[in-house]
């Protein structure tokens, strides 16, 4: 199957156009794919997903700009420095982490976490774009650090861009409509996924990536073109209809996660 190039790039393409749509590196989805069709074993597929992740991100901002502006994006910037000040730091400590923690439980453990933020997505905010943030002022700056921190651990250790817990994140806590937090959760992914692999590089595991360059070629390539079409297609969605759309992607997510990895 890691042989079969229309495979490989029609499994990249897939979670790239899901992902790219609602601002995902689509990884939250590529992850039990390299696990489960492509058999990659459980660290192996972390990285090739991180690298995969990496390329989506860099690529989804700018295209993402056509309905998202980045002057908008860039409004919003002492949110995004508020996370990334947590995120970084999270992201350096979990690749550490990474080859020495048994996957299983994490796994079991960010399964609950996808199913209570999706719970709180549908239930819990306007679809409109009139959110109201969570907390204000010290109070926000600090959940905004601790979330930061959390995510940055947790996509290290997956392999993610973190965009599943970004998203919410941005809607819940500070108070942002759902397309402009698919903009902004790329903001912050992008220089925490760069502390993480960079983090990974030190680690004799990252050989990985150059044993299976044309596989990583392959996926990476139809990734960015769903990812392309997805970011293409925002403009089009509405916001009711992203909303629950995201709380279902979070819903599948945990329920792979679990299967694979209980």
């Amino acid at each position: 199957m890691r042989e079969r190039k229309s495979a490989v790039f029609g499994a990249g393409a897939s979670v790239g156009l899901l992902g790219g749509l609602i601002g995902l590196g689509g990884a939250e989805f590529r992850l039990p794919l390299l696990i489960g069709l492509f058999r990659f074993q459980a660290l192996e597929a972390v990285i090739l997903n991180k690298a995969i992740s990496l390329v989506v991100v860099i690529a989804a901002l700018p295209i993402r700009s056509f309905s998202v502006p980045f002057a908008e994006v860039l409004q919003w910037w002492p949110s995004i420095l508020n996370l990334l000040a947590g995120s970084l730091i999270g992201a350096w400590l979990g690749a550490g982490w990474a080859t020495r923690l048994k996957s299983q439980h994490l796994y079991q453990i960010i399964a609950v976490l996808l199913v209570s933020i999706a719970a709180a997505l549908f239930f819990g905010h306007d679809p409109q774009g009139n959110g109201r943030p969570l907390f204000n002022g010290y109070m926000q700056v600090l959940a905004g650090l601790l979330t930061g921190l959390v995510i940055g651990v947790v996509a290290s250790l997956l392999g993610v861009a973190g965009g599943e817990l970004l998203i919410p994140t941005f809607v819940l806590l500070f108070g942002a409509d759902i397309k402009l937090a698919g903009s902004l959760s790329l903001a912050v992914s992008l220089p925490t996924m760069l502390i993480g692999f960079a983090r990974y590089s030190q680690d004799q595991s990252f050989s990985v990536i150059g044993r299976h360059k044309p596989f990583l070629f392959w996926m990476a390539l139809g990734s960015l073109a769903g990812a392309a079409l997805g970011g293409l297609l925002l403009g089009w969605v509405a916001s009711g209809v992203l909303m629950p759309l995201l709380a279902l992607i979070l819903v599948i997510s945990a329920l792979k996660t679990w299967r694979n990895w209980s």
